[in-house]
């Protein structure tokens, strides 16, 4: 079988490190992307680009999609304008996607969907499986919303996976682009308290479990994309010293997170002791378990 598969998103920090692994792989790839082609080919390797979901309208199908696109949740302050960008760079988009791949002469067996762990909110010191009962709060009707946009696509027998994915660490951008200047200057510190958790995972391991939700008949639903071992934020930014050979002394207290970043300081001074429960019972095996061997391939 050709595997031919349809990727959204797959310019950006997982969306790229997935288009190489799976061209690696043998796949064939179509990017969606407003970028132009010669650019996503620099970024992504031999692949078919189109710029418009429009233009697929009517297409003779793909085997798999994988829907990877949204705005960066942590890029700018949560005004207003700032909500509705997120709310229709994943839940319109989604929309859109799913009524496109409906015209297909040919249904795709799988669709893969993004999702995040801030779909359970804030969970305090909770351990959050894909069973736990959500937290209601932006980030959770987002991640809802965005949600079922794809499972609607599951009334027409397509198998239908959600990437409940965590703070992702990798080399050449993610969150760790912006924390490491701070720490190598010997400033950084915890964040707030440092007890809430940092439900963090290695982005190897990502590309790695959205291929297996594509390859693998029997999974479906919600899946944490998690380490197996989460770390509070104060074990995360003292692993982060340690790796970069610099001390952690300055703390930035909750109140001036809350006074320069508003609601979005949220994402920061809160969080879940997620852990990929339904990975583990299917058998996954994650290549970064453990956050000291993480960080050091993410940084050196």
């Amino acid at each position: 079988m050709n595997r031919h598969v349809l990727v959204t998103g797959g310019t950006g920090f997982i969306g790229g490190a997935l288009c190489t692994e799976m061209l690696a792989q043998g796949y064939e790839l179509t990017i969606l992307s407003r970028q132009p082609a010669d650019q996503v080919r620099k970024l992504c390797g031999q692949v078919n680009v189109v710029h418009t979901l429009e233009s697929l309208r009517g297409h003779e199908g793909f085997d798999g999609v994988i829907n990877l696109a949204g705005e960066g949740l942590a890029d700018k302050r949560w005004t207003k304008q700032r909500k509705k960008v997120l709310r229709k760079s994943r839940i319109k988009l989604t929309h859109t996607l799913t009524d496109v791949i409906r015209s297909w002469a040919r249904l795709p067996n799988v669709l893969v969907s993004g999702s995040a762990v801030g779909f359970y909110g804030n969970q305090k010191n909770a351990l959050v499986t894909e069973e736990t009962m959500p937290h209601d709060e932006f980030s959770h009707r987002l991640c809802k919303d965005w949600e079922n946009a794809a499972l609607a696509l599951g009334s027409e027998n397509v198998r239908v996976c959600l990437s409940r994915t965590g703070v992702v660490a990798g080399p050449d951008g993610g969150f760790l682009k912006s924390m490491v200047l701070p720490f190598k200057l010997g400033l950084g510190g915890r964040m707030g308290s440092g007890h809430q958790y940092m439900p963090w995972v290695h982005r190897t391991d990502v590309v790695a479990a959205l291929v297996w939700m594509l390859e693998t008949p029997e999974a479906s639903g919600p899946y944490n994309v998690v380490s197996p071992n989460p770390a509070t934020n104060r074990e995360f930014t003292q692993c982060l010293a340690s790796t970069l050979g610099r001390p952690a002394l300055f703390p930035v207290p909750a109140p001036v997170l809350r006074l320069a970043l508003g609601e979005m300081s949220h994402l920061l001074l809160t969080g879940q002791q997620a852990i990929p429960a339904r990975l583990t019972d299917a058998g996954f095996s994650f290549r970064y378990p453990e956050l000291g061997p993480a960080l050091e391939e993410s940084i050196h």
